[in-house]
Formats: structure tokens, sequence, C-alpha cells
């Protein structure tokens, strides 16, 4: 039975193919939560505000902004595999420069605009494979089973999620109560993300990589006009800009604090002795007698638990919208995430900190079902709506900036309003889409 969701209408099985893509899933997810790490580090090491922080986040998803029609572009003249293959030689020279850039003698300025340059081109060529990798899963079997099938792809990219902190914290992350303000190990995570990528071109090189395209939902149409009508009109697919466009903003807000969040003293109680006392020597300090806290690496580690909740919620998500209506579960989880987010907000001590990690739950699902539910019924369209559903990400380059702010002038937990209000229009969308894909259908 499980096949049967790779069974393409000409009868054959792209199990193996979907299994490829989901590598780049997997990549994708590793190289961006990498980057969370990366704003606590340089506000260390470079001595950058928590606004001036999320430049990271701006330039790695400004390349995703910019990046993604011509990614999409190539896709559409050239075919799948060679937009796959520029999007992976492009990760490795990215990271490749990251090498140069650690040696680099200059004001703090200037090295840090360099690393934001490196980090723009390994998000560019990210850019071409999720362009590709979202919309080929939904071909890659039947129509109705294209929700499940790009959630059970983006269930690999969760694995990425915790592993990226994993890689980027061992390396750059205090484990003692003295933060790190070096970067001269900076090169090294990405010294290993070009040697597997190098590992991928091979491999896409030579494996199956058919073109298969999208076929067009029946629409009730008067006119050849109507027909071929532009995708602004498609309201459910401008909509899901908008809502996924919020959506990367509050995630990429809350990963990219998540660290911060952990280590204030003033949100995160002293470790109580027993969960001390479980923890190695490289995830604890002692601030006083019987007094410990967590170290800079023990909160990246923990980032990482954070996205284990994330994979759990891709992986139950990929199961329950098979059986569940999409968008309703997109609502509801959504809604779900304004409470985690009021909690995170108020001075609840641990209660508060696990709605922090709770939240990581209820956002696993948003980013794959909006694809899915935006680019629905627009056949030959499909490539082109992907690529601009793609571009959505450039909310993640906005949004978290002013969440800085808020955190410089007020506190993190103000900061937190942001992601909150990102949710609830979320919420709306998710509940109200069929309303529009109806009115699409109609119209």
């Amino acid at each position: 039975m499980a096949n049967k969701i790779f069974t393409t209408p000409d009868g054959k099985n792209r199990a193996v193919t979907f299994a490829l893509v989901c590598t780049l899933f997997l990549l994708s997810a590793l190289c961006n939560s990498m980057i969370d790490v990366l704003n606590k580090h340089f506000q260390n090491s470079l001595g950058v505000s928590k606004a001036h922080s999320t430049f990271v986040q701006a330039v790695w998803y400004g390349a995703y902004f910019f990046m993604a029609l011509p990614s999409g572009w190539i896709a559409r003249r050239f075919g799948y595999r060679a937009g796959i293959l520029t999007g992976l030689t492009t990760v490795i020279a990215g990271s490749l420069l990251f090498i140069p850039v650690t040696k680099l003698h200059a004001s703090e300025a200037v090295v840090f605009a360099a690393f934001l340059g490196a980090l723009f081109i390994v998000g560019a060529g990210l850019t071409f494979l999720e362009t590709i990798a979202n919309p080929y899963s939904t071909v890659l079997g039947p129509p109705e089973s294209g929700v499940a099938r790009i959630n059970l792809g983006q269930s690999c990219n969760s694995v990425g999620w915790i592993l990226g902190p994993l890689l980027a914290s061992s390396f750059l992350l205090s484990k003692t109560g003295v933060a790190n303000t070096s970067n001269d190990a900076l090169f090294m995570p990405y010294l290993v993300v070009a040697g597997i990528v190098a590992v991928l071109v091979l491999v896409f090189s030579v494996g199956p990589i058919p073109e298969i395209h999208a076929p067009a939902e029946t629409k009730p149409v008067t006119s050849s006009a109507q027909h071929e009508r532009p995708l602004y009109k498609e309201m459910h697919f401008v909509l899901a800009i908008v809502s996924q466009f919020l959506y990367c903003a509050g995630q990429i807000g809350i990963f990219s604090f998540f660290v911060n969040y952990i280590k204030d003293d003033r949100y995160v109680p002293a470790l109580p002795l027993w969960a001390a006392n479980l923890l190695p020597a490289t995830m604890k300090f002692s601030q006083a007698p019987d007094v410990w806290r967590i170290t800079e690496y023990g909160a990246g580690i923990f980032l990482s638990v954070a996205f284990g909740f994330f994979t759990v919620g891709r992986f139950s998500g990929s199961a329950i919208t098979r059986y569940c209506t999409p968008h309703i579960t997109l609502g509801v989880y959504a809604a779900i995430n304004v409470v985690m987010m009021t909690l995170v907000i108020l001075p609840l001590g641990w209660l508060s900190v696990a709605a922090l990690f709770l939240s990581f739950f209820f956002m696993s699902i948003m980013y794959p079902t909006h694809f899915a539910l935006g680019i629905r019924g627009l056949g030959e369209k499909t490539k082109l709506a992907a690529s601009w559903m793609v571009t959505a990400v450039v909310g993640g380059a906005i949004l978290p900036y002013f969440m800085g702010l808020i955190a410089d002038k007020y506190s993190m937990r103000a900061g937190f309003l942001m992601p909150l209000g990102c949710f609830a229009f979320i919420a709306f969308y998710g509940f109200s889409w069929r309303k529009f894909y109806r009115h699409d259908l109609e119209n």
C-alpha cells in the first residue's frame, strides 16, 4: 500500500527517485539549522547586537528570495537534474569560501560582511534544491497523495535540522561558562558540508531523475482566458505566499533566538540538581555552589533536542495529513502555537521553556503543507508557482530583525510577540483555505 504513493500515472514506481530527493531535504535542513548557531556566535566573536545578528538570516533567506525565480527558470528550461546539479555545485563553492574568510585579517565589520557573502552563496545553492525538491515530490506519485509525500520528504528535512546544531555547536559554541570569541574554527562545519555535497553531485549525475509534469485539476471554465489566468488571480495561491512569508518569519525568529532565550538567566531558572547531575560537563557550568547553568554549547544541544520535537511532528504530520484535512490541521497547529508563544512571553519559568520546545512540534508541518496547498491544481504553472512559493522565505530575512530590535530594546521575551502575530494569520489561512480554493475552481 505504501508504494502506491510513489506510483505515477504511467504505472512506474518512483520510490528510488523520491529517496534521492529526500537527501536534498536533509542537506537543506542541515545547512539551515547551522545558521541558527551563528547568531549567538557572532554576538560573541564580533560583538554584534541581537538585531544585527539577524543579518545572518537576512542574507541567507535573501538568497532564497533573489534566486528562487532564476532556479525555477533553469528547472523549467533544462530539467530537474540540471537544476539539482547547479544547486549542489553552488553549495560546494560557498562552503569552501569559508576557509579564506576565516583567515581574513580586517575590521569586525569587514569580517562579518565576508562571512555573510559566503553564506549568501551557500543559500543560493540551496534555493535551487528547495525550488526543485518541493514540487518534484508532489509529482512522484498520485496527485491526491501529494501532501503526504511532501510531508514525508520534509521528515528527512527535519532530521537535518537536528544534525545541524550538533555539527555547528561542536566547533563554535563554548563548553564552559566563558563565551567563545574566536572564528578560527568556523570553516570546519562547512568543510564537512562540502564533502557531503561532493558525494551527492556524483549520485545525482547518474541516478534516476525523470522529467515528470504535474497534471492540471479540472476546472469548469468558460473561456481559454479564464483557464490561462495569471497566478495572481489564484487566491488560494496568493494567500499561501502571504501565510508562508509569515510562517518563515515566525519560524526563523524562534530558531534564531532559541539559544539567546535558553541562555538568559532571567527566563530560564537554574538547573535542578538531578538534571545537572545527568548532563555532561560540556553542557553545564557552576555559577555558584549548587547553582548550575547551561553552557552555550548546551543551549546548542538543546536546540537539536527542540528540532527532535520538530522531527516527531514532521513524521506524525506526514501520517496525519494523509487521513485528516491538511488545511484544518494547519489551522489547528497554528492556533496552538499562538498559545505556545503566549506562554513563552509570560514569565513562567520552566513552563515557558516547555512551551518554546513544544512550539517546534506544532511548526513542523507548516512549511510543506503551505507549499502543497498553495500549488494545488495549478498544472503546468506548478514550477513557476513553486518558485514564487520559495520567495516567501524572505519573511525569514526581514521580520526577525524587528524581533531582534524588540529584544534589544525591551527583552527577549517581548520579541516573541512577532511570531505570535504570524501564527494568528496562519490559523486564519488554514481554516479559510477551502473557501478560497473553491472560489478559484469556480472562476
